[in-house]
């Protein structure tokens, strides 16, 4: 493959909007409104601004949850949708949930190789393995093959050299990681660890307190943590996002 020539994927924009998830064309859906809501403060945490002081890192976003089947995957690719749709910033949708990646299932395309072949060949580079899209200002990293070295591979050097690449080599690139279910494997705390800014999606009458309470202290180190509150059936069609200090 030429590293200078990043590969094109087409996304089917129509039939995510059937799923009723949110698209460039797909007008003021009761969704596409809740991202907008969800993601202003984290452009602010990662920009700055008039009444706001950017984060370090604050580019890199990463979406959790306690448990699978909170939504998670469902909350990453809406949120990168929506902030693709910025006039000024560019998005790149990162699966790193690397032992069970979902990502591009929920985009309805084929597994490619990605983040993982970064960290296990030297060979490969990020320009390698990102897809350009037919949205113009998303593009995605694949989880890639997956290694049982996974958590080791996540908090090694070549992981924080390549954060840090991420991060700082486009100045207008905001970076959405759909992380591992932070009480189901150790990948999850070792990748929110190094980023600016947590999501952590919680499901409606169906996470416990005490499943919450234990996954936020896996966040510990984690200063800048917001909560998503997915499935709501008192508002349907809305969700409910807020602050854990």
């Amino acid at each position: 493959m030429d590293a200078r020539t990043p590969r094109h994927v087409e996304i089917n924009l129509a039939r995510l909007h059937q799923l009723g998830m949110v698209t460039q064309d797909g007008g003021r859906t009761a969704v596409a409104e809740d991202f907008r809501i969800i993601k202003r403060p984290l452009l602010r945490n990662a920009r700055g601004g008039e009444d706001a002081t950017a984060i370090r890192h604050g580019n890199l976003i990463v979406v959790t949850s306690a448990l699978p089947g909170e939504g998670k995957t469902y909350c990453a690719v809406n949120l990168a949708m929506s902030i693709a749709m910025e006039m000024d910033i560019t998005v790149l949708l990162v699966d790193a949930d690397v032992a069970r990646p979902s990502v591009l299932k929920v985009l309805g395309l084929p597994h490619e190789p990605g983040l993982m072949d970064i960290l296990l060949r030297d060979k490969t580079e990020l320009a390698d393995v990102i897809l350009r899209t037919n949205v113009p200002t998303l593009s995605i990293l694949p989880a890639g093959r997956a290694n049982k070295h996974a958590t080791e591979l996540l908090a090694s050097r070549s992981m924080s050299r390549l954060l840090t690449e991420i991060a700082e080599r486009y100045a207008d690139r905001v970076v959405i990681f759909d992380s591992p279910p932070l009480l189901m494997t150790t990948e999850a705390s070792v990748l929110a660890a190094q980023m600016g800014q947590i999501v952590m999606v919680v499901e409606s009458e169906r996470t416990s307190q005490h499943a919450v309470k234990q996954a936020l202290r896996r966040l510990e180190q984690c200063p800048n943590i917001s909560l998503l509150y997915n499935k709501s059936t008192a508002f349907p069609g809305s969700q409910y996002y807020g602050y854990y200090d």
